[in-house]
């Protein structure tokens, strides 16, 4: 494992090219949830104050009008998506309503069943509705609760200047659009193979309101009258009872990671092949649309993974066919747990982790994946996600068992010449101070978040409840205290202005009814 890696380092050290791996650009989004005083998902609509969720470039929401989401610009200054997202933050949170939050776990609380989660809305124009039908067709599919779980997704690209010379420097001749995809879904196949190591390191989910599953039945055991956990968990919000693809086991769908093409013909076939179950459902009844379809997908989105090939689309082009047509541009990295225990969600030691982690996934030599190895895949991810403290937790690797701890240290060592390189020339090894601080996590699972999270609980004699209300109000806190840069301030109004004004553009600029909308929408090839 080390031995390749190294290979491909070394051979980019000699052409004058290791520089370039360090000016990738990073970007981030993170979820959270507005609260009552009770730890209850807030009713109110979102912020107007805060600009338009359709059209706001860095603050918007996702499933519910309560789940805040902040967007931080792609940049390759290091500090900059902290920094950034620390202003988004104090700037959202001096203008919440009064006595409301925002809650610091990946999990929700106090929910009282998935008709008190308010929906997100979007505006009238057609745009907007399709976005709110989307997500109205998520909750009768998979339920409003489990689409209130928050997360941080990590986004990742090289700097365009790299590829033409990796290009030349392994002696591939494919065009470089494909080239560069081809990489992309290299890494992808390797983020897959070794993102079990995600939920280890950085899963802060192993307890849950028993309010979160309503009563139904579960294997977890009670942690006190209102909590339920699982002793070794990481991270149960990827876990069978979070974001795994349910859907999987009604529908048999799996994206294939093999190539960019495959890629889309399995996501274009899913959204285009009508699926029974949600049929039962119906489409549009009595006038208004449950669903987008009744397919297997309703859009590319649907389909939940740790991680997803991004491209942006121009305007209301499909997802899937910007990908298409202009390859990849950036990877996206879901599997991160809100950190519960800072403000932000996220930490500068996390993210120089995954920025080194994620070339170590580039850098590996990665095959196809066969069904053997989904197999394993799919077994290790839940194995980490409910077990991964457990001392006696062996995952699969090519057919064979082997301890999580020994095979999360290999990777660490194979990730240790990396983080020299983007060490080089700084006054600190703060990449190098990172994968200590990981490398310590896996010879001691205590010093894990999901550890952490479990001993103040039972030393503070805390529910979960209790643990994480007392968190989010002293982030939050922290947050509205935190000083914003008047330039940050107002540029930030300005956006909120302007998100406004494109909406009203965008309803103005309707042209005809929803449903030749959305049949024009799905008409593209």
């Amino acid at each position: 494992m080390r031995k390749e890696a190294e290979k491909r380092l070394e051979a980019l050290r000699r052409a004058g090219l290791a520089q370039l791996l360090g000016e990738g650009l990073i970007g981030l989004e993170k979820e959270g949830l507005r609260v009552s005083p009770d730890g209850g998902i807030a009713q109110t609509d979102h912020p107007a104050v805060l600009g338009s969720p359709l059209t706001h470039p860095y603050i918007t929401t996702d499933y519910s009008e309560a789940l805040t989401e902040f967007i931080t610009p792609p940049t390759a200054d290091r500090g900059e998506p902290l920094r950034f997202l620390r202003g988004l933050h104090s700037f959202a949170c001096r203008r919440f309503d009064a006595d409301e939050i925002l809650w610091a776990t990946s999990m929700p609380c106090v929910l009282e069943g998935g008709k008190k989660i308010p929906i997100a809305r979007y505006g009238d124009s057609n745009a907007g509705r399709m976005k709110t039908v989307y997500r109205r067709g998520l909750g009768h599919r998979y339920g409003r609760v489990m689409q209130v779980i928050s997360g941080v997704h990590f986004n990742y690209s090289l700097p365009l200047a790299f590829w033409p010379h990796y290009r030349e420097l392994l002696g591939v001749e494919r065009p470089l659009q494909d080239f560069v995809s081809d990489q992309y879904f290299g890494m992808l196949r390797n983020l897959q193979r070794f993102g079990w190591l995600i939920p280890y390191l950085f899963g802060a989910s192993p307890a849950v309101c028993k309010s979160f599953l309503g009563g139904r039945p579960t294997n977890l055991e009670s942690f006190d009258a209102y909590t339920y956990y699982a002793p070794y968990a990481t991270s149960l919000r990827m876990g069978d009872i979070g974001y795994q693809n349910s859907k999987e086991q009604g529908t048999g769908l799996k994206a294939c990671y093999d190539s960019l093409s495959a890629y889309v013909e399995t996501l274009s076939r899913a959204i285009e092949t009508p699926c029974p179950i949600y049929q039962a459902i119906g489409v549009k009844v009595n006038g208004r649309y449950e669903q987008l379809n009744a397919n297997i997908l309703q859009i590319e989105n649907e389909y939940y993974s740790t991680v997803r090939p991004k491209q942006i689309p121009e305007g209301m082009e499909k997802p899937i066919l910007a990908l298409r047509d202009r390859g990849v541009r950036y990877i996206e990295l879901r599997s991160l747990d809100v950190n519960a225990f800072h403000p932000l969600g996220i930490d500068e030691v996390q993210i120089r982790f995954l920025e080194a982690f994620m070339l170590f996934c580039l850098l590996r030599e990665s095959p196809p994946i066969n069904a053997f190895e989904q197999r394993e895949i799919d077994r290790n991810e839940g194995g980490a996600a409910h077990r991964g403290r457990d001392p006696g937790l062996y995952l699969q690797r090519n057919g064979q068992e082997i301890p999580l701890r020994q095979w999360g240290l290999e990777i660490c060592d194979a990730l240790q010449p990396i983080c020299e390189l983007l060490d080089a020339g700084r006054p600190e090894a703060v990449y190098g101070q990172s994968l200590a601080r990981q490398r310590e996590a896996l010879r001691e699972p205590e010093l894990t978040p999901s550890a952490r999270m479990l001993r103040e609980m039972r030393e503070r004699g805390e529910s979960f409840f209790e643990f994480a209300q007392r968190l989010s109000r002293d982030h939050f806190d922290r947050l509205c205290q935190t000083e914003l840069s008047p330039r940050l301030e107002a540029e930030l109004e300005r956006q909120a202005r302007l998100s406004w004004e494109r909406q009203r553009q965008i309803e103005r600029a309707d042209g005809v009814g929803f449903d030749q909308f959305l049949a024009d929408y799905f008409a593209q090839r």
